[in-house]
Parts: C-alpha cells; sequence; structure tokens
C-alpha cells in the first residue's frame, strides 16, 4: 500500500467470504461488489418496469427488484452530481468506530446472514459517510427513485426523532490489517 499519510482507517462486517490479515481488495470502476452482480441480475426486469410501469401497477415487487430499482437511481444521480464518492455497487461498506462494526454486525447476525468477523482495513481511497435510513425501497416511479436517490446523497441531517445510522462506503485500494474479532454467526 502507498504513502500512509494519504490512507485512513475503518471497520467492516465480513459477510460474503473470509478475510485475512494482508489481504488487499480494490473496488473501483472496473472492480465492482456483490451489490453490482446482484443489480445487473435484476436489470431486464427493471427496463421492463421503466417501459412498461402500468403493467406493474398492481404487483409486489420482489425485494431483489425494489433493490435494484433504488440502487440504480443512486447510481444515477451519484454519477449526474456527486462522482467524488464512491459508487455503492463498487466499495465497501464500513464504519468509522469498531462500535458501529459490532452493531451492523449484530445486526446481520439477527437477519441470519451468516457473519465471519470484523476486520479494520487501512484504505487509500474515497469516503462517503451515509445514513442507512436514507436507503429507500425503490419504486415504479422512476422520479420518485431519483428523488429518493437525491436525498440520499445529500446527506442532509436527520430530525432528532429518526437519529441517523451512519454507513461508510469506501473505495480504492484496501488492506486488512487487523481481524478485530472473529464472529461465526450462521456459519456451517
Amino acid at each position: 500500500m502507498t504513502r500512509e499519510e494519504n490512507c485512513f482507517y475503518a471497520y467492516h462486517v465480513v459477510t460474503e467470504h473470509p478475510m485475512h490479515v494482508g489481504q488487499c481488495i480494490i473496488f473501483d470502476e472496473s472492480h465492482h461488489s456483490g451489490v453490482y452482480s446482484r443489480v445487473m441480475e435484476q436489470l431486464e426486469v427493471v427496463q421492463e418496469i421503466y417501459t412498461n410501469p402500468q403493467k406493474f401497477e398492481a404487483v409486489e415487487l420482489e425485494y431483489p427488484v425494489k433493490v435494484a430499482l433504488r440502487e440504480l437511481a443512486l447510481e444515477e444521480v451519484r454519477k449526474a452530481k456527486y462522482p467524488q464518492y464512491p459508487s455503492r455497487m463498487s466499495c465497501l461498506y464500513a464504519s468509522k468506530h469498531f462500535e458501529e462494526a459490532k452493531r451492523w454486525a449484530d445486526y446481520f447476525i439477527s437477519l441470519g446472514r451468516p457473519t465471519f468477523s470484523i476486520v479494520k482495513l487501512r484504505i487509500l481511497g474515497r469516503r462517503f459517510v451515509g445514513d442507512a435510513t436514507k436507503c429507500f425501497d425503490g419504486s415504479i416511479d422512476y422520479e420518485e427513485n431519483l428523488r429518493q436517490a437525491c436525498l440520499y446523497w445529500e446527506n442532509a441531517e436527520n430530525s432528532e426523532a429518526e437519529p441517523s445510522i451512519n454507513e461508510v462506503l469506501v473505495d480504492g485500494i484496501m488492506e486488512v490489517v487487523e481481524i478485530v474479532e472473529n464472529l461465526s454467526a450462521g456459519l456451517k
């Protein structure tokens, strides 16, 4: 990894594949995440929805389709208005502090999601501290999806009644420098 003064540190909850100390991960315009793959699997359905929305007015959309509608809107707005931020489809989701990562790990475990560990990363790249409460279920309404996406990237303060839940998007070159906590939830 390059110059230490350009690096920052964050914590990541490892859920898809185990990670090890020294492992390097790259996310950029050419290296995408699992979110990208899952969204691309739904691309034909999304195109059909936007071409023929009336066909889907009385249909309950499946969760992966709602996610694809959301993520594609988020990416469109990011590219147009906030290109300095990492793409949600080419990043790791991280936390600034171990305590935040621990809360995310507990949440993933409660969902039954296989959760391997919490790692500390050294990152040479970009970051965006967003609010997970501003994520939304995509709908058949293209304009509404874009409006909601703008609210996510604008990242305005929430009211006291609805506290923020931080999610840090990081991209670039990342190195696992420490396994902070091993977890075995949901692992066979």
